[in-house]
């Protein structure tokens, strides 16, 4: 279980991600992807918290909520999609 954080400023740490959410429970771990070639931010991150309750409080309280200059977009993760084409042709044969 975690928690989808958009639209982030570029200057935003996995620490400020975590001091951001331990206001609404215990943060387990927080991440945020950074482009493979500048090691800059992606602008996105995930928050794992211990409860699936203090999830819910935390993207009701910060959903929308401003936040170092930008709108935060706040839901629950998606199950990350491991049959996603990466280039070439298909092959469903």
């Amino acid at each position: 279980m975690s928690i989808y954080v958009g639209n982030l400023s570029y200057d935003v740490t996995p620490d400020d991600l975590s001091a951001a959410f331990a206001e609404y429970g215990t943060v387990k771990r927080s991440m945020i992807p950074t482009d493979r070639e500048t090691g800059r931010s992606r602008g996105f991150g995930f928050v794992e918290m211990s409860s699936e309750d203090e999830e819910k409080v935390a993207i009701n309280a910060l959903d929308g909520a401003e936040w170092k200059g930008r709108s935060l977009k706040v839901n629950k993760a998606r199950p990350r999609d491991n049959n996603r084409q990466r280039g070439g042709f298909n092959r469903d044969y």
